[in-house]
């Protein structure tokens, strides 16, 4: 977890935690505690804030553990989640968005998980469809909910739960749309995957995508992408978001759960893909230079995206969505041509 995330977090331990909750919670602890001494030396009241858990949360550490996973490597299903305790969830969420604008936050229900849950289960005795979301998914990489078809196209397309995916493949997915988005093509989940090979281990792990040395185009997010495992909480679908997660069958638009069969890809030829996806690769790959996926990213978060994208890419990619980008707006027609005002194509084109 990263320090961003354990700032964020300002909320007190139970006094009633193991030992060990207690370590991990220390990240996420502010306990309010006043003691000391009066300047003419006589000692002050101590005054101490106790936040007791819920005794239902606390009664959960007695639970059997689920049985049914041993295809599921053992450090996943070993991991329990910071988020056990909800007033831990409500302080995260409190500072943190998870709704995508214009969106209604009653499409999703975000709920702690018990003390026997673990990211890898199933939907096994639920009354209601969920899946798991890492912390990490919101405050370093700035997904949003609901997830877009790309996203949920590239879940299916690699059948793998959203915490199945490793955080630093879901940074090249959000890097890879914002890329697409401002040379006004339309990203798809197999010209995504035409740039990442994918090696699924037994037993079942985190996926990722390796990067294919010759046509990669995005640099790795991080070297090591820590602290993340223990930050997974439950996004439950209400009948508001159904429409969003759904197929009209029922089914889910993605997979909820972990699979014990993700795809696997190698080495995809440009004649596996369709002609608009071959367009999208072949434009990406005139880029001679990686592109920096840490900073793509982080235009999700700005107040002026267009402009931040200018300052974290290289000139000649700048040049190219320039020149490409004027070309596309004209086919689309959605926006007033270069001649047309100061330079800037539009209040969202590109400045000099």
């Amino acid at each position: 977890m990263s320090s961003s995330d354990s700032s964020s977090l300002c909320t007190s331990s139970s006094s009633q935690s193991t030992e060990s909750d207690r370590s991990r919670g220390d990240r996420f602890r502010g306990e309010g505690e006043s003691a000391g001494v009066g300047t003419s030396g006589v000692p002050m009241e101590v005054v101490r804030e106790v936040r007791e858990d819920p005794p239902e949360e606390l009664e959960e550490s007695n639970w059997a553990a689920r049985g049914g996973y041993a295809w599921v490597a053992s450090d996943v299903r070993e991991q329990s989640s910071l988020f056990r305790w909800s007033r831990l969830l409500n302080s995260w969420l409190n500072c943190t968005p998870v709704i995508s604008k214009g969106f209604s936050g009653d499409i999703v229900s975000l709920e702690r998980v018990s003390a026997i849950d673990r990211v890898c289960h199933g939907q096994e005795g639920a009354a209601e469809k969920f899946f798991y979301m890492y912390m990490c998914h919101f405050s370093q990489l700035h997904i949003r909910l609901p997830l877009d078809d790309f996203t949920m196209g590239v879940l299916r397309a690699l059948n793998v739960a959203p915490t199945q995916l490793h955080p630093n493949s879901w940074a090249y997915l959000q890097a890879f749309r914002i890329l697409c988005e401002s040379l006004y093509l339309e990203p798809s989940p197999y010209a995504f995957l035409y740039f990442y090979d994918t090696r699924p281990r037994r037993p079942a792990t985190w996926l990722s995508l390796i990067s294919r040395p010759s046509i990669s185009r995005l640099d790795a997010f991080s070297q090591s992408f820590k602290h993340f495992k223990d930050g997974y909480f439950k996004v439950v679908v209400k009948e508001g978001g159904e429409k969003y997660f759904l197929n009209a069958d029922g089914s889910t638009k993605f997979p909820f759960s972990w699979t014990n069969n993700p795809s696997r890809y190698k080495d995809m030829g440009m004649e596996e893909l369709s002609s608009g996806d071959r367009e999208v690769v072949g434009m990406l790959l005139r880029f001679v230079d990686k592109l920096p996926t840490k900073g793509l990213v982080r235009v999700y978060n700005s107040v002026h995206p267009i402009i931040d994208i200018e300052v974290v890419l290289i000139r000649d990619v700048i040049c190219y969505c320039r020149a490409y980008g004027a070309i596309r707006q004209e086919e689309l027609g959605a926006f007033p041509s270069a001649e047309e005002g100061d330079g800037r194509q539009g209040q969202g084109g590109w400045e000099d």
